[in-house]
């Protein structure tokens, strides 16, 4: 998996590609941490993205968690497989999806 990450004021866009897996979380949790506190937008693009796991899922509700006590987190560019497993768990409901 790659992640990038760009930040322009007070937004961050991370973008993965490959899978995010119990493998890969661990370098999207890093970033997640490294999270500055006066972010008040996180978009995180998930168009390169094959398969994410339940690990995967995780981190996308420590981002939830973080941003729900300062801002706003959309997730981009789901699709396939991806938006299966989000609609299968119930992610759909819970993330704001563009």
């Amino acid at each position: 998996m790659a992640i990038e990450k760009f930040t322009e004021d007070s937004r961050m866009t991370i973008k993965a590609d490959g899978r995010l897996d119990a493998v890969t979380s661990p370098d999207m949790e890093k970033i997640l941490k490294e999270i500055p506190s006066d972010l008040s937008e996180l978009v995180i693009d998930l168009s390169g993205l094959e398969y994410i796991s339940s690990a995967g899922l995780r981190q996308l509700l420590v981002a939830q968690k973080l941003m729900n006590k300062q801002g706003k987190l959309y997730v981009e560019g789901a699709a396939g497989q991806v938006m299966e497993i989000f609609a299968e768990s119930g992610f759909d409901k819970i993330l704001t999806l563009r």
